[in-house]
């Protein structure tokens, strides 16, 4: 057995949140919202316009849930994006006209919306197709369900969303034509901060967020620069230049990973990769590099991502089983009381849940809901007693639209205010409702029964066993280390199958990460078994990570360092590692096992 670290672990836990959600959060926090918030508020001007030019307010309102459209896949390469947008688009269209459906049948909205917004909610969460995610076709569902529809048929206000939807799609598409490869060029620079922040951590507090953030935005990047590209198509010299680019990036988080680098050397290394950077983002099409022989695996493809989330306890699958649970019964409850928009409720319920927040984070989030909506109905009453022209109606939405989108993620409740206001102005026709006032009692008290509703679902849903899906998602790390490390001995690390290998390791280090965070967001009696478990899990991602940067130094140099005798000890002691963690009756404790773990992940120090 290789030699032993001390049983004690000197790596503190991380701040929560941890990773997956919470950096998330920061991540797109961190990205231009500008752009973003301007295009989705001079959509919704030019809806609300064209439906008074026509003389119709309402199909001008109705148009505008398909402008939400604009909200998705951002940071998409463009061809990609123009299939992601324009399935939005009919979603959004299709579900408005399933919730109008039912209009005739009122004992099938309820089961009908839930379920849409079920099931949306689990692909968006297996694609990974960020917020607003499933939230905005639930709720364009749940509004169809009390449309006014007196004088329009079902498929005209299908025609409605969907050509609010084309106006955003246009509008999303129309930067291919000033910089076709922008996204491409925004996911390099983007990994090369992420890199060069975690190339300069010097503190063990700070290295694992910042190690995990560098790591996801590095898979990111190949995604955007292979996962997402056409199948069969020639790279151009832009292109093939950011991919070596990305490499590069690669080859400078293993050298950090594996190595414990001077003050001179991380500097070189960050100061590296922020140049990588700020060549990734030159308007330069002079990108000279030649075509790399091997490229890893970004995302797993849309047909694989669902695949791999159709597991009962899969992160999509568990938020989309709480989200119908969720919906079924806040749209009971409105119909019971007899509340006349009980469709608040119901996307009340989808929006604390659909993005598979841990319980703390879930209660954050409903509170926040609920205080904003409440000051966003003060504001709403405000404009209800001025009764704006309908051409400050249209300034106000624009106005109210783009301050949401900049703020929805640094200032959730403030965002909710914005949010809530241009939500009313929807539902009341333009401020033109015979009781506009009934509209802002409906819409808190529906808010607040849909997220009472989906935090009891959220905590009766909780795992009643602590740490135990930890111990499993750890298990599944060790368990695909297997595989990479017979292709390290052997020195085989850039065939297909190995690369998919590398690519379902990586994406285990990402889940066993999310799972340490949603169980430390949990109840405070279940945080201390969690937090027992960290230095495991901590050692456990140290080993995963440093056999990842052992693959990309034999790409780059042909060979390794470490000795076949050590290699081979590696190999025997990581199978007892396992035996060890997945047996039900293993009394081995914590700390011993967080040694044996650390003692493999050690071999690989300074390896690079």
């Amino acid at each position: 057995m290789l030699s032993m670290p001390p049983a004690e672990p000197d790596t503190p836990p991380p701040p929560r949140p941890a990773f997956q959600i919470g950096a998330l959060l920061r991540i797109n926090a961190s990205r231009p919202r500008g752009p973003i918030a301007l295009r989705a508020a001079l959509c919704m001007g030019m809806a609300i316009t064209a439906g008074l030019i026509a003389g119709d307010m309402r199909a001008g309102l109705l148009a505008t849930l398909g402008v939400f459209t604009t909200l998705y896949a951002s940071d998409r390469p463009y061809l990609n994006r123009a299939v992601i947008l324009a399935g939005v688009a009919l979603a959004l269209a299709l579900a408005a006209m399933a919730g109008v459906a039912t209009q005739d049948h009122r004992w099938l909205a309820v089961p009908v919306v839930a379920t849409i917004a079920a099931v949306a909610t689990f692909l968006f969460n297996a694609i990974k197709i960020g917020p607003p995610g499933s939230y905005m076709i639930a709720l364009s569902c749940a509004a169809g369900t009390a449309m006014p529809t007196a004088d329009l048929r079902i498929w005209q206000i299908g025609g409605l969303v969907l050509a609010g939807g084309v106006l955003a799609w246009v509008a999303q598409m129309t930067g291919a034509l000033f910089g076709p490869r922008r996204p491409e060029q925004a996911a390099v620079a983007f990994a090369a901060a992420a890199t060069a922040r975690f190339a300069e951590v010097t503190d063990t507090a700070r290295e694992y967020p910042a190690r995990q953030a560098a790591a996801l935005a590095l898979h990111d990047a190949w995604a955007a620069l292979v996962t997402f590209q056409p199948a069969r198509a020639r790279p151009g010299r832009l292109l093939t230049g950011l991919r070596a680019m990305n490499r590069e990036l690669h080859l400078l988080f293993a050298a950090r990973v594996n190595a414990v680098a001077s003050d001179e050397l991380r500097a070189s290394a960050a100061g590296r990769a922020r140049d990588i950077g700020a060549a990734a983002l030159s308007t330069s099409q002079d990108h000279d590099h030649a075509a790399l022989n091997h490229m890893p695996f970004g995302h797993f493809g849309m047909a694989e991502a669902i695949l791999e989330n159709l597991r009962f306890w899969s992160p999509a699958a568990l938020a989309a089983t709480r989200v119908g649970i969720a919906t079924m019964l806040a749209g009971a409850i409105g119909a019971m009381l007899g509340l006349e928009r009980s469709y608040w409720a119901m996307a009340a319920a989808v929006l604390v849940l659909y993005q598979g927040l841990d319980l703390m984070r879930a209660v954050q989030r409903g509170v926040e809901r609920m205080i904003g909506t409440l000051l966003g109905l003060c504001l709403a009453g405000m404009f209800f007693a001025i009764h704006p022209s309908a051409i400050w109606l249209v300034a106000l939405m624009m106005v109210f639209q783009f301050l949401a989108e900049m703020l929805v993620m640094r200032n959730y409740p403030l965002a909710v205010v914005f949010i809530t206001s241009a939500a009313l102005a929807v539902a009341s026709n333009g401020y033109t409702a015979p009781h506009p006032f009934h509209l802002l009692w409906a819409r808190g008290v529906d808010t607040i029964i849909g997220c009472v509703v989906a935090l009891i679902v959220r905590a009766a849903t909780a795992n009643r066993v602590p740490a135990a899906p930890l111990r499993g998602e750890m298990l599944q790390v060790l368990t695909a280390i297997q595989p990479v490390l017979g292709g390290v001995v052997t020195e085989r690390v850039t065939t297909d199958a190995m690369r998919r290998m590398r690519r379902k390791l990586q994406q285990c280090l990402f889940v066993l990460a999310a799972a340490y965070e949603m169980e430390i967001g949990g109840l405070s009696r279940r945080r201390a078994a969690v937090g027992t478990l960290w230095p495991m899990v901590a050692a456990t991602q140290r080993l995963g990570y440093r056999v990842l940067a052992a693959c990309w130094r034999m790409e780059e140099t042909g060979s390794i360092l470490l000795p076949a005798a050590t290699l081979a000890q590696v190999k025997a002691d990581l199978a007892g590692i396992i035996g060890a963690v997945e047996a039900p009756d293993s009394s081995l404790p914590p700390a011993d096992l967080y040694a044996r773990i650390e003692s493999v992940a050690s071999a690989f120090a300074g390896e690079m």
